[in-house]
């Protein structure tokens, strides 16, 4: 794919939507470690000087990509839940059910956890100030929506309710690390299988993670 040089806000945005569209297409193949601005000047046909006329850097394409993950994922959480989570159960329950289809959800979506987990420590360094405001602007409104989506299926979580969906979003990113397992640490487990009490099964682990701190979050009155 080659480019003549933008001339109008339809054509800026066009190159924007290519570029974003390509890194996309990359995480399908790579980590995010592995994506590299040399590699998606080369697949969206700019040179990398052009591709930063878009995007002041790789780590600024990947921040916009996790906010367009992210919504898009809210808004197929939200279905999810409505058929997950019976609301005609008890508290606990519901929180259970929550805690299924939240980290089953999260597990489906290991290039959403492997931005997650690079949010911090790597995606939010080598940008501007206006990124990082712009992009915390969007987390923020992010959050409130899946608090709001969390409160609606178990409201007894009352304010608890934002901390956990903010640590849920933490714990995806940092969970997501240990999964797929490389070669020679299956090679490990093969060796020696008891080395595999040490193996974790993203889902398995979130679903743990989620449904201790939903139920530790439940006024004490509804577990007596």
């Amino acid at each position: 794919m080659t480019f003549k040089r933008a001339r109008s806000e339809e054509q800026r945005e066009i190159r924007r939507r290519a570029i974003l569209d390509t890194a996309a297409a990359m995480l399908d193949e790579m980590p995010v470690a592995e994506v590299s601005l040399n590699e998606l000047s080369r697949r969206v046909g700019l040179a990398k000087s052009n591709v930063l006329r878009y995007f002041e850097s790789r780590e600024a394409v990947l921040l916009e990509l996790l906010d367009v993950f992210l919504e898009r994922w809210l808004t197929e959480l939200a279905d999810e839940l409505a058929a997950g989570v019976d609301a005609h159960a008890g508290p606990e329950e519901r929180a259970r059910e929550l805690a299924e289809v939240l980290s089953r959800s999260l597990a489906d979506r290991t290039v959403l956890c492997d931005l997650f987990g690079a949010q911090g420590g790597v995606l939010e360094h080598n940008v501007s100030v206006e990124v990082v405001k712009r992009h915390k602007r969007s987390s923020l409104a992010r959050l409130t929506t899946m608090t709001d989506l969390v409160r609606r299926h178990v409201p007894e979580l009352g304010a608890g309710a934002q901390l956990f969906c903010l640590m849920s979003l933490v714990s995806a990113g940092a969970l997501s690390a240990y999964v797929p397992p490389p070669p020679s640490l299956l090679a490990a487990y093969a060796d020696e299988p008891a080395l595999g009490a040490l193996h974790l099964e993203l889902d398995e682990a979130l679903r743990a993670s989620f449904t201790a701190t939903l139920l530790g979050a439940l006024p004490r009155d509804l577990k007596a």
